[in-house]
């Protein structure tokens, strides 16, 4: 009990020295950041939720004592808690309805796509939350976080920036919570990713490593992806929130896409130039995620990997 202790205070102490790296305006400390719900991740997998737990109330109140109660806020809610979550989440498992041929009950572990659903619900309440910090309306919203661009991009003489400038403020202005929440939930998943397999090496992961080329959503997602595209006409605060939640979906369903690449191209002869160029193509343009998103969507609705399942293999001549 007592190294359990000792664990979760390490990992949150990891956490929270990560997170206020960020203060110092260092390039390694923007990695650091990144990474910093890792360590309380790690302590999950392979101590249990409770580690998790233990470790991130422990690094909030020392980043509370020593940075102040908005800093705490901001550690809580977006290290912490997914950490903690995801982290239980990731250990759940009942029996499943079929043995194992040994005769020994099997398990059914939480899904990857539901742990995707929980990832694209914390990206989302961490940039809500990022933005409700600067005001509570879409026109204040827009204006603090053009305020800050203007402020970083303007003249170093002391005068306001020129009309191109401008244009790329408020270009910024717009797209910034969209990309600030595909980052978190690019963040998530590779946490929770480097934790498992951290925990898996070292020989401390309790379930088994789970297959992300069969990785699916559950069936409401889609549902919910419509219902916030359509929120995103409204204008103001609610079409806001809408655009946020929708990127995280949206991020969800790309990683989908991928799993879906991964099995379609297997018994493709240039499957390494068609996974190299999509991947390269999403971090050199970005655009093309949409696509791959769209590749996750229509495997849910046509059923691209089941079919591929089915279908017979190949005579051999």
């Amino acid at each position: 009990m007592m190294t359990q202790i000792l664990i979760a205070i390490a990992a949150g102490c990891a956490s929270a020295l990560m997170f206020v790296s960020i203060v110092s305006g260092a390039l390694i400390s923007l990695v650091l950041f990144y990474l910093a719900p890792l360590p309380l991740m790690v302590a999950a997998l392979g101590w249990g939720a409770a580690s998790a737990l233990v470790g991130g109330l422990a690094a909030s109140l020392l980043i509370g004592v020593v940075l102040g109660p908005p800093y705490m806020v901001a550690f809580a809610v977006t290290i912490a808690l997914p950490a903690w979550w995801l982290g239980h989440l990731a250990l759940l498992a009942r029996p499943a309805e079929t043995a194992t041929p040994n005769g020994q009950s099997a398990l059914d572990w939480y899904p990857p796509g539901r742990l995707l659903v929980w990832m694209a619900v914390f990206a989302s309440l961490t940039t809500i939350t990022a933005l409700l910090s600067l005001g509570f309306d879409a026109v204040t919203i827009t204006d603090s976080l053009k305020g800050g661009l203007t402020r970083l991009l303007g003249t170093r003489d002391g005068t306001g920036p020129d009309a191109d400038i401008d244009k790329v403020v408020t270009l910024f202005a717009a797209i910034a919570p969209v990309a600030a929440t595909m980052v978190a939930m690019v963040t998530l998943v590779l946490n929770l990713w480097l934790a498992g397999k951290i925990t898996r090496t070292s020989g401390r992961l309790p379930r088994p490593w789970p297959r992300l080329q069969t990785i699916e959503l559950p069936p409401l997602t889609l549902v919910a992806l419509a219902a916030t595209l359509a929120l995103c006409f409204l204008g103001g605060l609610v079409a806001m929130i809408a655009q946020i939640v929708t990127a995280a979906l949206v991020m969800a369903y790309a990683f989908v896409g991928f799993a879906v690449l991964h099995t379609l191209t297997q018994s493709t002869a240039m499957r390494g130039l068609w996974l190299g160029s999509t991947y390269a193509a999403v971090v050199m343009f970005g655009w093309p995620l949409i696509v791959v998103a769209l590749l996750g969507i229509a495997d849910e609705l046509i059923g691209f990997r089941r079919r591929k399942a089915l279908k017979p293999p190949p005579l051999s001549s």
